[in-house]
């Protein structure tokens, strides 16, 4: 079974890296680079889920995912938060964020 994913990153590399691997299972793969075109991508795309980068300037990846999950439009994707971050009150705020979906999630080591 193939799905639809929205990868998130600003770092174009690991956007690449996250794409060869995914469309090696067969995935359609969709790129965002920033949290606004993450937004934009996940509206009009319909993504089956999201593989959300934490840190990125600008709109980092906990607001992205709050604007997500507070819109009818997109509340229902699973986001999975894409970090280096291990700190356990990073997590807890990422969890916390998707309180609202038992679809959130973290991917900590590389696929």
């Amino acid at each position: 079974m193939t799905a639809r994913i929205l990868v998130v990153d600003d770092i174009e590399a690991n956007r690449r890296l996250l794409q060869a691997k995914l469309e090696a299972q067969y995935h359609t793969v969709l790129l965002a680079e920033n949290g606004p075109q993450a937004l934009e991508v996940a509206r009009q795309e319909h993504p089956e889920i999201i593989l959300l980068d934490v840190m990125m300037p600008g709109m980092d990846g906990y607001e992205v995912c709050q604007r997500l999950k507070a819109d009818p439009a997109t509340s229902y994707i699973p986001v999975v938060m894409v970090t280096a971050l291990s700190e356990m009150e990073d997590r807890v705020k990422g969890l916390e964020i998707g309180r609202g979906s038992n679809r959130s999630g973290w991917l900590q080591t590389f696929l």
